[in-house]
This record gives structure tokens, sequence and C-alpha cells, in this order.
């Protein structure tokens, strides 16, 4: 089979390196691609912000199966543009997509279906703001209403601090057209939970469960990225909390979502708040998570392009998932001012020599390669990546291997999992 995979970040490595080890596959494109993910298939260029450069794609390729990586593309509707072309492609549609493309859609959504959310108001304008804070208690979440590349997330610590933050955003200065519009929610405590599950558009099959890490800096201090590391343990969540969310979250949305017209196939990721009040829902991505695909896959014991095809297919109860009862943690290796500015082009060394560490797959992010050397070409650059028999030793693993690796800036956090291992 000839597959295709959009995108160039850490997820797309990491879904190119499972799906090399299909024994179907003889051709595999990514588009565009990495300096890391170069050495295991052929990189092609194109542009992801345009329909147009995906559609000469697609005819210049003729894939045999497409796998959409970033949520740009969805909502551009990709999937529906291949799919009238006859090229089977692997997502949700771009009316789909809106779960993740429209904070508003998506809490609208969870209240039609009475699935559990956190307490929200939908703003136009500063003064909605300003009117919709005085039912809120601080710290306020407040959100940019589009996509901003996990950007788009301020927790204010008081009213005239959340006021600013709207004011930002409707201005553009922050996320740009992202914050046309903006949603307030109530903030929740609790430990986040990566719950992604896979689709035929009727069934869903869920996927080893994940926690991720979105503050820049140690102790979740700092602005919100769109990710700094993650880590999946067999016990993260046991059978009897999975099958909860199951059945009171990812089966409720997808048949909500078919209820109103609306089929969704693919990936669907629930970033949850674990809360004293039971599990409730902050946000939906359409895809795979990054970085929490890189630990996902690293646990992934069966093949992931006959998963992929139920979810085409529409028999999706047909491919269960096989996952090793090993722990999995990934660091993301951040070039230096990232999440705000930050210069490329820093020379990196060490990878050869982060990838003798015992169970350790460094996944490239944001690099670019000449003349033998791999260099920065992103705020994350690197996601590095180990397996082993238990939590702590796959931490131990992954910065033992982080260590190695040297480029100009480099900066990651060094406490991925340390909540988590505190409580063992």
């Amino acid at each position: 089979m000839k597959i295709l995979i959009l995108g160039g970040g850490g997820r797309e490595h990491a879904l190119v390196w499972k799906l090399r080890q299909s024994p179907r596959i003889s051709q595999l494109y990514c588009a565009p691609g990495n300096g890391g993910i170069a050495e295991v298939a052929e990189c092609l260029p194109v542009d992801l912000k345009n329909i147009e450069s995906l559609l000469a794609l697609g005819e210049k390729l003729q894939p045999d199966l497409t796998v959409v990586g970033p949520e740009l593309p969805l909502t551009l509707g990709v999937v529906e543009e291949f799919a009238r072309r006859g090229w089977r492609t692997f997502g949700p549609t771009k009316d789909a997509a809106r779960l993740e493309s429209s904070k508003s859609f998506a809490k609208e959504f969870l209240q039609r279906h009475r699935i559990p959310t956190a307490h929200y108001a939908i703003c136009d304008s500063i003064q909605e703001v300003r009117a919709a804070l005085t039912h809120f208690h601080p710290p306020v979440v407040v959100k940019a209403d589009g996509l901003a590349a996990g950007k788009g997330v301020v927790i204010a610590a008081s009213r005239e601090e959340a006021a600013q933050a709207a004011s930002e955003m409707f201005s553009g200065k922050l996320v740009g057209t992202a914050g046309a519009r903006v949603v307030l929610e109530e903030y929740l405590k609790g430990d986040e939970l990566s719950f992604l599950v896979l689709s035929d558009g009727e069934r869903v099959a869920p996927l080893a469960a994940a926690q991720d890490h979105k503050r820049v800096f140690d102790r979740d201090e700092g602005p919100n990225t769109g990710g700094m590391g993650a880590y999946s343990t067999p016990t993260i969540i046991d059978d009897k909390m999975r099958d909860w969310l199951v059945n009171h979250i990812a089966r409720p949305v997808i048949q909500g979502m078919k209820t109103e017209g609306t089929e969704f196939k693919g990936v669907l990721y629930c970033g949850l708040m674990m809360t004293a009040r039971g599990p409730m829902v902050l946000e939906f991505n359409c895809r795979f998570g990054d970085p929490e695909t890189q630990p996902i896959l690293m646990r992934l014991e069966s093949d992931l392009l006959d998963a992929i095809e139920a979810s085409i297919d529409g028999n999706i109860s047909d491919a269960p998932f096989k996952w090793s009862s090993d722990a999995a943690v990934c660091v993301v290796m951040a070039s230096g001012g990232y999440p705000g500015t930050f210069e490329m082009g820093k020379k990196i060394s060490g990878l050869h020599e982060a990838d003798t560490v015992e169970g350790v797959k460094v996944f490239h992010a944001g690099t670019s390669r000449r003349d033998g050397n791999f260099y920065t070409s992103g705020g994350r650059v690197l996601g590095v990546t180990a397996r082993a028999a238990d939590l702590q030793t796959a931490v131990q693993r992954t910065y033992e291997a982080c260590e190695k690796i040297n480029f100009e800036g480099a900066h990651y956090r060094k406490d991925i999992a340390a909540r988590t291992l505190h409580k063992v």
C-alpha cells in the first residue's frame, strides 16, 4: 500500500514510525515532514494551509490511504475533498472537526447532549466579557474560540486579568483571527487526562490514556504551549473509569454528532479534568494529540494500519488494540523562548548518543537536515520518548537521553510525570 501522512511534527514522526512497522505498507510519504521523518519516509513539499496544494499532492501521488496529522487541513475540508476523488482518508470532515475548530460550538454541543463540562459564557465583545465575568469566581479560563495551536488559553488570576486577555484576543494581538470570539470558563481543579478513542461514525475503541503537560515551565508555571511532555501507563486509569469515559463521554459525542447529521470518523481526543465532581470535558481535538501520540504509540503492539482502516470502513470493533503493560514517557525539547519568540537554525548534537539509551526513541518535531547535520526549525524541536517496565525507569531513561542532546537555547521541563511518581 501507498500511504501519505500530512503534517511535519513530532506526532507525524511517531505515526510514520509506527506505520512503517506494518508489513502491508510498501511506500510511505510524509508532507511536508521534517529532518527526522526523512530518514524513514519520503518527504514532499506541501502547503498545509492551502487546499489546492493538498489536492495537487494527492493528484500526483494517488495514495491508497491518507492520514491527516494536524488540525488545519481538517478544517479546510481535506477529508471530504480527497474522498470526492476516491482517495481513502483518515479523519473527520470539516463540519465534524468543528468540535475542535470552534470552542463555542463544542461547549454548546456538550450542553445539548448533557455531557459534563465546565460552566461557560460565549462572548462576542469586550462588553459581553465584562458583563459575564460578574458570574465567575477567579481564576477564570479565557479561550479563543478558533484554532490557536495550543496557545489560545489563558488562566487569569483575576477578573481584570481575564478582561485584559479577552481584549487582546479580540484585537488579534494574541492569537490572530482565532480570537474573534471568546469563551469564558470556570476554572476546574484536578488532574488532566488525555482520553482518545477511534471512531467509525458509530462505534468507538479507546486508545491508551495519557497525561499531557501544557505549561512551559516546571511545576505547571508559565504560559500554555502545544505540550511540553506526556506519559502513558496501564494504570493511569482503571478499567472501570475507562468504561465510564467511553459510555458517558466518548460514545455520547459520536452518537450526538450522528444524530445532528455530522458523522464523526477518526480520532476523537477528549481533554478531561478529573475533578471532585467527576470527569469534565475541557476540550476536544479531532486528531491524534501531540505529544501524547509519542508515548501512546510506543505502547501500541498491534498494527496501527488495521485500526485506521477499520475506522474508515465502518468496522472499528474488528480492530482491537493490543497494548504493552510498559510505561512510556515523552519529554519535549524546545527552542529557547518558546512559546514566544525563538530563533531557528541551531545545530543539534548528541542525537545518535541519545538513541543508544535503552528503550529510547527520539521523535523529531521541528528539525531540518542539511550537510549531514540536524538543525532546529520550530518551537518544539524533539520529543525524546522512552518505554520501560515501570514509569520511574521510563522517566529516568528519557532524561538520560535528553542530557545527551544539545542545541543552543535548548529548554525542557524536568518534572514530566513527577506528580504521579510522588503519589506512588
